[in-house]
């Protein structure tokens, strides 16, 4: 048994971590640069972006084959994506730079943006020169890392058991650009929990795949999409605690995301389940959450069953209408090759979609597999944020 309490500070909850953010000059107000630093080194998992033209940070770490590090540097504004060899070069001069200003040890990079732009390096070098190194404010980190967010994302507990006890918090950024395959999104997840160095990995892919991986805003995968998990080891462990604790904190950075989706006015759950297998229900899922007839659909409030069906169908997975059912929470529309929407059913189902959050529940009623994905409506400001978004 072991007790899962919410604390505050996020990723700054674990002893031995500093964090905070400043202004470098990439947004005319407010935060845009910022750092994670511990007293010693831990040890670092990662999951990055399944796009091909993964940008210079992630190409950096996985060049350098990085498992241990005491600082993170993070930028917003610009992806430093399709950068090249002098995107990577820009790093390291960068890295060097912040090497003579305080002691690192194998150093990341990470950013989020633009992408084709070079990083501005004596920007970034000011805004280094400006850090408080032992400050501990994982808010000024998260706000840091904001592009198009509406508001920063940050989680932290205490576990306890009769294992001892640990703790985790974390942070993400994203808002758009959200369909994980590895959203944009980076997540920088930090604990204290004594991790056999060979369970980080499978666990942090485990929990990403129902988590990260289950959540769309507008299908698209970006160049820079991140998921860090460090430890401190100067903690307690006990692998069904520590599971249950990062499916909690990144379950919840998740649904921010989600619910701070560029423009979004809805966040959904569709919630699949009597498919051939879970990869079949996750693919029905995952077309249900970047379908653009059922965002817009879900944006105007109107509950029309049909363009769930047709994308159901169009997933090219097992499936019969005869053995289909939709329903809109507890409000069922179509049941099994039954037609069940008359104006009272329309209307109870209208009511349901009026709400900020809610679920949509598709049973193919072929097997066992079930899957759950996350994701929201599309709507005007979509557009006008995406068509502004370099301006």
């Amino acid at each position: 048994m072991f007790r899962i309490t919410p604390i505050e500070n996020g990723i700054c909850a674990v002893n031995g971590i500093y964090a905070s953010g400043v202004n470098a000059g990439f947004k005319d107000e407010g935060l845009d640069l910022g750092f994670i630093r511990s007293d010693k080194e831990m040890d670092v998992v990662y999951l990055f972006t399944t796009n091909k033209f993964q940008a210079a940070p992630i190409k950096y770490v996985l060049r350098n084959e990085i498992k241990k590090t005491n600082f993170i540097l993070a930028n917003s504004k610009n992806a430093n994506a399709l950068t090249g060899e002098e995107g990577i070069k820009d790093i390291e001069e960068i890295l060097d730079f912040l090497s003579s200003k305080i002691d690192t040890k194998n150093p990341i990079m990470s950013s989020t943006g633009v992408i084709g732009v070079r990083l501005d390096k004596e920007k970034i070098k000011r805004g280094i020169e400006k850090f408080d190194f032992n400050e501990r404010d994982s808010n000024k980190f998260a706000k840091a890392i904001m592009t198009t967010d509406r508001f920063s994302k940050e989680i932290a507990f205490e576990v306890k058991g009769e294992f001892g006890k640990f703790r985790i918090g974390g942070v993400a950024k994203g808002a758009g650009m959200i369909n994980p395959a590895m959203a944009t999104m980076l997540a920088f997840i930090t604990t204290d929990a004594n991790i056999p160095k060979n369970e980080m990995r499978e666990i942090l892919s485990e929990i990403n795949e129902v988590t990260f991986n289950a959540i769309s805003v507008d299908g698209d995968t970006s160049t820079n999409d991140s998921v860090f998990l460090m430890t401190t080891r100067s903690g307690d462990y006990e692998r069904e605690a520590f599971k249950e604790a990062l499916k909690q904190v990144m379950q919840k950075l998740a649904l921010d995301i989600v619910k701070d989706g560029e423009g979004a006015t809805k966040a959904v759950a569709f919630v699949v389940s009597g498919a051939k297998n879970k990869n079949e229900a996750k693919i029905v899922a995952k077309n249900l959450t970047n379908s653009l007839l059922v965002k817009t659909a879900l944006f105007g409030e109107d509950p029309n069953w049909g363009r769930i069906a047709s994308t159901v169908g169009a997933s090219k997975v097992e499936c019969d209408e005869s053995k289909l059912r939709i329903s809109f929470e507890n409000v069922v529309v179509y049941d099994r090759g039954k037609i069940i929407f008359d104006k009272e059913t329309e209307r109870k189902a209208h009511e349901v979609m009026k709400k900020r959050e809610f679920k949509i529940y598709v049973d193919l009623g072929i097997g066992d597999g079930k899957f759950t994905g996350y994701g929201c409506d599309l709507s005007y400001d979509y557009v006008k944020i995406n068509a502004e978004y370099r301006t």
